[in-house]
């Protein structure tokens, strides 16, 4: 009949029969569905030392469970062992002798019927076993304690394993058909089948004795007890310990995590701070230069209304003079008159051209395109050379305040260029793409060395490079300044609209 532990003994080995594993481990996938649903669905409003305490009490618990369970069977299975092979030599001693005979006989003799029962009737003896059956190899019991069942025979898979000369143990049920004797006797026992050898060392029968198990379950037991306060303490050690680390990590981190959102309140604090400011700084530059094209106006005005009114008024009264001068004066009279005149007629000309630079014709009612050629135009105008325009897409219209400031970024380039440059090759391009609208005036000039300049100039900007620049920034757009020698300069401006 088969038995779920078996343990089997060669005189100094210890064999465990049809030993099974414990426990069968589930399938990965099929733990980590069910497992991570329900795991993220409670564990919803825990702190994350709490959820890892859990976590780590499940299965660090469920890992020392099997631990644990598997020492207290091994040591369950040694005591057996020990008890198993002490009881066997023992119990060997005392029936061999009863049983040589049956290595030429299947039976044993009457008179060795008596003297076992005698023997086994022994106080001493009866004290530690309670019962004994002595086995042939065909299943038959040729002796035992209960004589109703000398004999008879029963399946051999009890006694195969001792056949071989093999010691098996174990904490016996006691369910067996056999075993009617041993279950009236209402106390635990185990039973320890032993091979019966005859005196050339021939396994010739099986002995099966059972002995009182009170005393070893209370001695498993307590090693059991010993095992568990063991793998407990040790686990509970670990898991104290591992929640302090993740504890006192835990509250580091939420220091930082305060610590860091109280930071990130702060910057946002500065940065509206610093929007703010930097609006209001866009707004006063703003205000700047249309108070600058308000006074660039005032003075265009003044100029044209007080100076050359009265460079006007003197060429008319040159004239006046001339008509006075006698008809036969000599050549000197004559050539001061003229250079005055002269004199007269370019100062009227220059101021009349400061004037037309500095006040601004109406460019409200004008597309960009519009405004740009009529920059190019006036300029071409008054230096007498050619703007080659490379006008791509355009906004169709734009805010007043930027439209003065592309037309004096315009304006302020071509002057240079023709300064610098005299007027070669001179570009004005303008593109949208993109929400970007970029400006670009260029020469086929000599161009110059910027950090040369600025090592010659000590550092100190040219006064119309700067006012462009800070013209273009206090819109908010980029300034750039591109110049190699001998190959000209490019002057550009970006806007993001």
């Amino acid at each position: 009949m088969a038995k779920e532990s078996k343990v089997e003994s060669i005189p100094t080995t210890m064999v465990v029969e049809g030993t099974e594993p414990m426990v069968e481990a589930p399938p990965a996938t099929k733990v980590a569905g069910g497992l991570r649903g329900a795991w993220q669905r409670w564990s919803g409003g825990l702190s994350h030392s709490t959820q890892f305490i859990i976590a780590a009490t499940f299965i660090l618990g469920l890992t020392m469970f099997f631990v644990g369970d598997l020492a207290s069977e091994r040591l369950k299975n040694a005591a057996l062992q020990s008890a198993a092979e002490a009881g066997a030599l023992y119990m060997q001693t005392f029936l061999e002798p009863y049983v040589q005979e049956m290595g030429v006989q299947a039976e044993i003799s009457a008179e060795d019927t008596v003297a076992l029962d005698r023997l086994l009737n022994n106080a001493s003896l009866r004290r530690h076993v309670e019962s004994v059956k002595i086995w042939r190899a065909d299943g038959t019991v040729v002796y035992s304690t209960d004589k109703s069942i000398v004999r008879q025979r029963f399946p051999t898979d009890e006694i195969e394993v001792a056949l071989r000369g093999h010691v098996v143990t174990d904490l016996e049920d006691l369910s067996q058909d056999e075993n009617r004797f041993e279950r009236t006797l209402k106390m635990p026992l185990y039973e320890i089948y032993a091979p019966l050898h005859d005196s050339n060392g021939k396994v010739i029968a099986v002995g099966e004795f059972y002995e009182r198990a009170d005393w070893l379950e209370k001695e498993i037991g307590r090693v059991r007890g010993q095992v568990w306060r063991v793998v407990g303490a040790a686990t509970l050690a670990m898991l104290l310990l591992l929640f302090g680390f993740v504890r006192r990590s835990e509250r580091i981190i939420q220091r930082q995590q305060a610590d860091l959102r109280a930071r990130m309140a702060e910057q946002v604090q500065l940065l509206r701070h610093n929007d703010q400011l930097q609006r209001r700084i866009a707004n006063a530059n703003r205000q700047f230069w249309q108070i600058n094209e308000l006074t660039l106006r005032r003075l265009g005005a003044d100029l044209h209304d007080g100076p050359a009114q009265l460079l006007t008024l003197i060429l008319i009264r040159l004239d006046d003079l001339a008509e006075l001068l006698p008809a036969r004066s000599d050549g000197e009279d004559r050539d001061t008159y003229e250079s005055i005149r002269g004199a007269a007629q370019d100062a009227l000309r220059e101021v009349r051209d400061i004037s037309r630079g500095l006040a601004l014709p109406e460019i409200a009612e004008l597309s960009l395109e519009e405004e740009l050629k009529l920059a190019a135009k006036r300029h071409e105008e008054r230096t007498g050379s050619k703007v080659a325009l490379e006008l791509g897409s355009l906004p169709a219209d734009l805010p007043l305040p930027l439209k003065l400031c592309l037309y004096r970024f315009v304006q302020e380039s071509l002057n240079n260029a023709f300064k610098h440059a005299g007027g070669q090759e001179q570009r004005l391009s303008a593109n949208y793409a993109e929400g970007q609208l970029s400006l670009c005036v260029a020469d086929g000039g000599p161009g110059f060395d910027p950090e040369e300049v600025a090592r010659r100039d000590d550092g100190r900007p040219h006064l119309g490079l700067a006012g462009l620049r800070y013209r273009v920034e206090s819109f908010g757009g980029t300034f750039d300044i591109h110049s190699v020698p001998g190959q000209g300069t490019r002057v550009t401006a970006l806007f993001r609209l």
